[in-house]
C-alpha cells in the first residue's frame, strides 16, 4: 500500500511539471509573436492608405513637402529660347593704341563701376604722342601771332597776300594737328591739361564703359595688346531679357504684352515670368521660326545670359491648384497625391502621410491641376518629390524594418 502511496505522488508531481512547462511555452510563444508583430508594424501606418516613417527615413528617400499652392495656368504655346543681355548691357574692351599689360587691377566676377580702370598699358608711343602735343601746341602759339601780325599788315596794305595765305595755312593747320591730338590723348584718358604743363604719362588706363560685372580676363602682365584687340568683356545683368523662338503654326497666336511663364535648370521648381516687349520681324527658314523677346525681373540677379529656358506663351489662363507632375501616384485610371497628417502628434520623429484620390486638370509646365476631396483642407502639405517611393513601401510594407 505504502508502495503505491509513492508511485501515485510521483506521477502527480510529474504531471505538474509538464503542464507548467507547456505553460510557460505557450507564454513564450504568445510574447514572441507579440514582438514580432510590434516589430512588423514598426514604420507603418496601421490605416489603409497610410504610410508612417521617421525623419531619418524621409531624408534617406530624399521626400520632398511643399503646400499646396495656386498657379496660372491655361492652354499654352510652347517655346523655347535663351536668356540675353540687351546689347548696352554688355561691352568689350579694347585699347584705342597698342601698348603692353603694365597691371591689371581686376579678376573675372568683380563688381566694377561706369569708368573704373580695369588695366594700364604703357609703350613709346603713347610717350611720343604726348611730345608731339607739346611741341605741336609750342608752335601754334607762334603761328597764330605771325598769323595775326601779317593779317594786319596784309589789311594795311604793307605785306602781300601770298604772305598772309601762307601764315594762315599753316596756323590752320597746325590747330588742327593739335586738336587732334587733344581728342587722341583724351580717349586715351590722358589729362591734356598736364601735359602741356610738362607732365608726360608713362601709362594709359584701360576703363570700363558700364557698371557691372567681368566676365572675362583675356589678358595678362607683359602681353603685347594691338588696338582694338579684346582685352575684357563687362556685363550688368539688371536689364536680362529672354529671346524666345515661336513657330510658324504659332506666330499667329502672339501679341506685344502677352505673358510667358518659363522655368531654367537653375531653378527648376521656380515658374518665371516675362511679358513680351517685341516681335521680330525676320523669319528665320531653318527653324521655321521667328524670334520674341520678353522683359523678366532679375533683382537677386541670379538668372545669367546664356541660360536656356523652357516656357509657355499663356492663353486663356486660370488660377487653380497645383501639383508638380512627380506628385502625382497613377493607380489605373485614377490619381493620387500624399499630404501630410499634421493632425497625428503620436511620435515627434515621425511623420504620418495619407494616400488621397484627386481629379486632374489641365497639365502646363510641369504642373498638373487638381481637385481634392470636399473632406480635404486646401491648406495642406503634399509630397511633391518622392510620391512614387512612398506608395511601392506602402504596398510592400517594408518601410521602417530594423534587420
Amino acid at each position: 500500500m505504502k508502495h503505491i502511496f509513492i508511485i501515485s505522488l510521483a506521477l502527480a508531481t510529474f504531471l505538474m511539471i509538464g503542464c507548467n512547462n507547456t505553460t510557460n511555452r505557450s507564454q513564450s510563444d504568445e510574447n514572441a509573436t507579440s514582438k514580432e508583430k510590434e516589430h512588423s508594424e514598426e514604420g507603418h501606418g496601421t490605416e489603409e492608405g497610410v504610410v508612417e516613417l521617421t525623419m531619418q527615413q524621409a531624408e534617406t528617400i530624399g521626400l520632398e513637402i511643399n503646400p499646396l499652392e495656386k498657379k496660372s495656368l491655361g492652354n499654352t504655346i510652347k517655346v523655347t529660347g535663351k536668356l540675353e543681355l540687351f546689347p548696352q548691357d554688355r561691352a568689350n574692351i579694347s585699347p584705342f593704341v597698342g601698348g603692353n599689360v603694365r597691371s591689371i587691377k581686376v579678376i573675372e566676377g568683380d563688381k566694377v563701376n561706369n569708368g573704373q580702370v580695369l588695366a594700364y598699358l604703357e609703350h613709346p608711343d603713347i610717350i611720343s604722342m604726348q611730345q608731339e602735343f607739346q611741341e605741336k601746341n609750342d608752335e601754334l602759339v607762334f603761328l597764330k601771332q605771325d598769323f595775326e601780325r601779317k593779317q594786319i599788315l596784309y589789311d594795311k596794305g604793307v605785306s602781300s597776300g601770298k604772305e598772309f595765305q601762307m601764315a594762315q595755312s599753316k596756323f590752320r593747320s597746325t590747330t588742327s594737328s593739335v586738336n587732334g591730338l587733344r581728342s587722341k590723348l583724351r580717349l586715351l584718358g590722358i589729362n591734356t591739361d598736364k601735359v602741356l604743363q610738362g607732365h608726360i604719362f608713362s601709362s594709359v588706363p584701360i576703363t570700363t564703359p558700364i557698371s557691372g560685372y567681368v566676365d572675362e580676363v583675356m589678358v595678362s602682365l607683359g602681353d603685347y595688346v594691338a588696338p582694338q584687340t579684346k582685352m575684357f568683356t563687362v556685363s550688368d545683368n539688371s536689364e536680362i531679357h529672354v529671346d524666345f523662338k515661336v513657330y510658324e503654326k504659332d506666330i499667329r497666336k502672339v501679341k506685344e504684352g502677352q505673358e510667358i511663364y518659363f522655368t531654367v535648370a537653375a531653378k527648376p521648381d521656380q515658374l518665371l515670368k516675362a511679358k513680351i516687349h517685341a516681335i521680330g520681324k525676320t523669319f528665320e527658314s531653318d527653324a521655321k521660326a521667328l524670334h520674341v523677346h520678353a522683359d523678366v525681373h532679375n533683382d537677386d540677379k541670379e538668372l545669367l545670359p546664356g541660360m536656356y529656358v523652357e516656357g509657355r506663351i499663356v492663353q486663356d489662363a486660370k488660377m487653380a491648384f497645383a501639383v508638380p507632375e512627380d506628385a502625382i501616384v497613377k493607380e489605373g485610371e485614377q490619381s493620387y497625391i500624399f499630404i501630410l497628417d499634421e493632425d497625428d502628434k503620436k511620435e515627434e520623429n515621425k511623420m504620418k502621410f495619407k494616400m488621397i484620390p484627386v481629379n486632374v486638370g489641365i497639365t502646363d509646365l510641369g504642373y498638373v491641376e487638381i481637385n481634392l476631396p470636399a473632406e480635404i483642407a486646401q491648406k495642406v502639405k503634399v509630397v511633391t518629390k518622392g510620391a512614387y517611393t512612398l506608395s511601392s513601401e506602402m504596398i510592400k510594407g517594408e518601410l521602417g524594418h530594423d534587420d
